[in-house]
C-alpha cells in the first residue's frame, strides 16, 4: 500500500489493538516497522499520537481526536474493498466478536460449528469479557451481552430479556432454613454483586406473576463482581444469591442449587447483539447476525433465559429437614 496509507493503518490498528505487536500481526509486518510507521505519521502531523512506555501504549488527547476522525472512514474503505473482492462469493475475513464469558461459552460457541461449515472463509476472533467493550475504538464487528451503553452509531438487536432467580445450595438451606417468602430473606446471608463499571453494589426487586413486588433484603456475607463466581460461592453454601438464569440453569437442573422462591424473579436486562450502524454492513457481520438470531429462535433459548428449569420431581416446597 502507499506509504502514507501504511502509516495511517499502522496507527489505527495500533490504537485498536493497544500495541505495536498485535497491530503488526494484523498487518503482516514487524513491530519495529509498525512503530516506525507511526513515528513517521507523528512527524508528518507534528503531534504525538501515543504515550509510549515499556509496558503500555496509550493514546494522547491528540491521538484520541485523530482516531475519532480517521477510523470510521478507513473502516468503510476496508468494507467496500472487501465487498468488491468478494462479489458473489462467500463472506470471509476475521470477525472480531465480544462475548460475556459464560453466556458466550455455553450458548453461542456451540453454534459456531454449523456457522463455520456454512461460512468457512470467516475466522471468528472471540473475546470473552464481562466489561463493556467499545465496538468502534476496539475494532469489534459485533458483541453479545447486556447493558451496553449505545454510543452514537451503534445498534442493539434484542434477542431476549434475561431474568434472575433467588438460589441457594441444599446444604445451606438445611443448615439455615428455607425462606418461604421475600420477607424471610432478611434472616439469611447473601452474596452481593458489585457492578464492574460503577463499583456499586447492585440492588434487586423481586416480581411475581400475580403483580406483587418485594425488595431483595439479605445480610451481605460476601461480595463478587462476577456471576460465575457468585454461582460457585452459592454452591459452597456461603449464602443465597440472585443469579441470571443463564448462570443458574445447569445447577437448577442437577439440583446443586435450588430455586428458593418459585414464582418470584428479577426482571433483568436485555441480551442483545451489538454492532455498528453502517450503511454498508460487512457481509461477514451481516451473515453472523442473521445466523445467531435464527439459531437462538430455533433452540428456544429465549425461554431458557426467562423460565427456570427445575430438576425432575422438584415441587418448589421446602424439604422437611429445612425447618420453618
Amino acid at each position: 500500500m502507499p506509504e502514507s496509507i501504511s502509516h495511517l493503518v499502522s496507527f489505527i490498528y495500533s490504537a485498536e489493538e493497544r500495541g505495536f505487536s498485535p497491530a503488526a500481526r494484523r498487518l503482516g509486518l514487524s513491530p519495529a516497522a509498525v512503530s516506525k510507521n507511526v513515528a513517521r505519521l507523528e512527524q508528518h502531523l507534528g503531534v504525538r499520537l501515543f504515550q509510549r512506555t515499556t509496558r503500555q501504549l496509550r493514546l494522547t488527547a491528540e491521538g484520541e481526536r485523530y482516531l475519532h476522525e480517521v477510523a470510521e472512514p478507513w473502516r468503510r474503505i476496508e468494507e467496500a474493498t472487501q465487498a468488491t473482492r468478494q462479489g458473489a462469493g462467500q463472506p470471509g475475513g476475521t470477525l472480531k466478536i465480544g462475548m460475556a464469558p459464560l453466556v458466550g461459552r455455553t450458548y453461542f460457541v456451540p453454534m459456531l460449528e454449523d456457522f463455520l461449515a456454512r461460512y468457512p472463509a470467516i475466522v471468528p476472533d472471540l473475546h470473552f469479557d464481562n466489561r463493556q467493550v467499545d465496538l468502534v475504538k476496539e475494532g469489534f464487528d459485533v458483541a453479545i451481552g447486556g447493558g451496553v451503553d449505545l454510543n452514537e452509531g451503534m445498534v442493539a438487536r434484542e434477542l431476549t430479556r434475561v431474568r434472575s432467580v433467588v438460589v441457594a445450595s441444599p446444604a445451606y438451606l438445611e443448615r439455615r432454613g428455607w425462606p418461604h417468602d421475600p420477607d424471610g430473606l432478611a434472616r439469611h446471608d447473601g452474596i452481593a454483586r458489585r457492578a464492574v463499571g460503577s463499583g456499586r453494589l447492585l440492588s434487586w426487586t423481586l416480581r411475581h406473576g400475580d403483580g406483587r413486588q418485594a425488595p431483595v433484603d439479605l445480610r451481605t456475607a460476601l461480595v463478587c463482581d462476577d456471576p460465575e463466581a457468585m454461582a460457585q460461592t452459592a454452591l459452597a453454601g456461603i449464602g443465597i444469591a440472585v443469579l441470571p438464569l443463564p448462570h443458574a440453569q445447569a445447577f437448577l437442573r442437577s439440583r446443586a442449587l435450588v430455586d428458593v422462591l418459585p414464582g418470584w424473579f428479577v426482571e433483568g436486562r436485555a441480551l442483545c447483539l451489538y454492532y455498528a450502524s453502517r450503511r454498508l454492513l460487512p457481509a461477514k457481520t451481516r451473515v453472523f447476525i442473521d445466523f445467531v438470531v435464527a439459531r437462538f429462535e430455533e433452540q428456544g433459548l429465549a425461554r431458557q433465559f426467562m423460565t427456570p428449569e427445575r430438576a425432575a420431581g422438584e415441587g418448589g416446597e421446602a424439604p422437611a429437614a429445612a425447618g420453618a
